[in-house]
């Protein structure tokens, strides 16, 4: 097979490539791995949250940002090293084509965007967001897929374009020093094949699904990995095309770096052998292993991502537990990605707005009820006994729970004036913001009797994002350690650590992903059509 183009990898970030691509009449190739059905990858999966800076909406909204403070808070996040200029670079290009390439750009192909914006990644010990801008796509990420793949089978040049599923490229086609294709194995029938062209464009995610990889690189932050880590992200994200780049002289750095969640769970459904994300309810209990209370500095989410994770890889045994009743798992209960966000993923503005007023139900009876991960009792003894029974051992005490329990809701009863607890005090905080009031329950006791049953939920690390990557320049051409350019192959979204080997740094503003991921592609396109 001979083409213009070679894009290795069907995600948001190579769709949006070869969309740009066949703007400019050129022939492109793109082979995915995977199965027609999968087409779009992650973003397929995923909440469809994107990052935006000085938006139509915030304007809206009357929250007031800039340039210069977007990237004072990605810095203060990333806490970048002094080798760091390419992320830094990227990441500030990021911030000036947030409006052009993602906004109008989505815009173009009838993306919309919820009203509400969203506020998280707050920053705890440094600052973060400091002002909302995590904007969700009305339709989730699927919504979004499917706006892109329907602009891409549509395009007034679509006969420029091959597309070709099941396709497992294993290894890179280089020439007098130049890549110039890739070769590999039809999933099919086993045949092997070929693909020729001038350029090569990597878009094939990250390395979350290579446990032995995610491991070999756990960061030092992290102490040693947890025994069990659930896989959150596309199956065949498993960094195979990342050691093939290295073969070719390719710098593959910040593998370190990633985006793990510390509330994941296993899928209720049996039949899918990976992890779901929970949205940590805020009014929940984190509690470790034993039923203690994390802390001192309680664990609340919407601050600090990477510090939830930090402080459960700290405890001798690296799971943990939330503990919540009906009342706040109604309110607060949320899963990150489409499949359990229907009213959003379907666009049901109703029935969106009635889960928002009057409580996902449907929700909480479904992870009850299917989830390996949920157990319900009347009183806290019978919570404790089924806590162990699921675990296997006897590690959570009930005195311990117990204990923390009743500080906590003694704590409420006292009144807002005697809220002398940090997470009663960001609760406060985070419901003065429209967009997380209506969400977040209003300092509500655990043991309630007018809110049981009492509800625990075991919680693994979950495995999300890398945030390294290959080394991109500010085109998206892959380049050596010694920083000069391998001629013909480009990088785009998570296989370059969403830009430059390591956009984020140590931490993500979230919403930046699936930005990146149009941010780089574009930038890939524009440079091999001037190339």
């Amino acid at each position: 097979m001979n083409s213009d183009v070679i894009i290795i990898g069907g995600g948001i970030a190579g769709i949006i490539t070869a969309i740009e691509l066949l703007d400019h009449n050129k022939k492109v190739i793109l082979l995915d791995r995977d199965q027609e059905s999968y087409f779009g990858g992650q973003a397929k999966e995923s909440f469809g949250g994107i990052c935006l800076i000085d938006s139509p909406l915030q304007k809206k909204a009357g929250i007031r940002d800039n340039a210069e403070l977007a990237l004072s808070d990605w810095c203060s996040f990333a806490e970048f090293g002094a080798e760091d200029e390419l992320p830094k670079s990227w990441a500030k290009k990021y911030i000036e084509r947030s409006i052009e390439d993602v906004y109008l750009g989505l815009k173009k192909f009838g993306v919309k965007f919820f009203p509400v914006v969203h506020w998280v990644e707050r920053g705890l010990y440094c600052p973060g967001n400091s002002v909302p801008r995590f904007h969700m796509v009305w339709g989730t990420g699927k919504g979004l897929i499917d706006r892109l793949v329907y602009a891409l089978l549509n395009h007034p040049r679509r006969e420029n374009l091959k597309l070709l599923f099941q396709h497992d490229v294993e290894h890179l086609i280089e020439d007098d020093g130049r890549i110039v294709g890739c070769s590999g194995k039809n999933n099919n029938d086993k045949t092997e094949f070929s693909a020729n062209g001038d350029f090569v464009v990597l878009a094939c995610g990250g390395i979350g699904a290579n446990l032995d990889l995610v491991k070999k690189h756990w960061h030092k932050d992290w102490t040693s990995p947890p025994e069990k880590i659930l896989i959150g992200c596309h199956r065949y994200a498993d960094g195979k095309l990342h050691e093939e780049v290295k073969r070719h002289g390719g710098n593959i750095t910040h593998l370190d770096k990633m985006w793990n969640y510390a509330a994941g769970i296993q899928h209720p459904n049996k039949d899918k052998p990976f992890g779901l994300s929970l949205v940590p309810p805020k009014s929940a209990l984190w509690m470790d292993f034993q039923g203690r209370r994390i802390g001192p500095v309680p664990l609340v989410t919407a601050y600090d991502t990477r510090f939830l994770v930090t402080e459960v890889c700290k405890r001798p045994k690296k799971y943990s537990w939330h503990i919540l009743n009906w009342k706040i798992a109604e309110k607060e209960l949320a899963v990150s990605g489409s499949e359990f966000n229907q009213a959003i993923r379907d666009k049901k503005l109703f029935s969106f707005l009635k889960t928002v007023i009057f409580g996902n139900k449907k929700l909480v009876k479904q992870l009850t009820s299917g989830s390996e991960d949920f157990v319900v009792a009347e009183n806290l003894p019978e919570l404790v006994k089924k806590m162990n029974e699921l675990n296997g051992d006897q590690e959570v005490k009930l005195e311990l729970l117990e204990k923390d329990i009743k500080q906590y809701d003694l704590c409420i009863d006292r009144g807002v004036k005697f809220h002398n607890d940090d997470q009663l005090r960001r609760i406060t905080h985070l419901r003065q913001y429209p967009g997380d009031r209506l969400r977040t329950c209003k300092h509500q006791k655990i043991l309630d009797p007018q809110a049981l049953p009492l509800i625990a939920i075991r919680l693994h690390i979950l495995a999300r994002k890398s945030l390294g990557g290959m080394q991109t320049d500010l085109d998206s051409k892959v380049l050596r350690s010694d920083s000069s350019q391998i001629p013909g192959l480009y990088a785009v979204g998570e296989a370059a650590g969403f830009g430059g080997g390591g956009i984020h740094g140590l931490r993500a503003l979230e919403g930046t992903f699936l930005g990146s991921c149009l941010v780089t592609g574009k930038a890939a396109a524009q440079s091999i059509v001037k190339s």
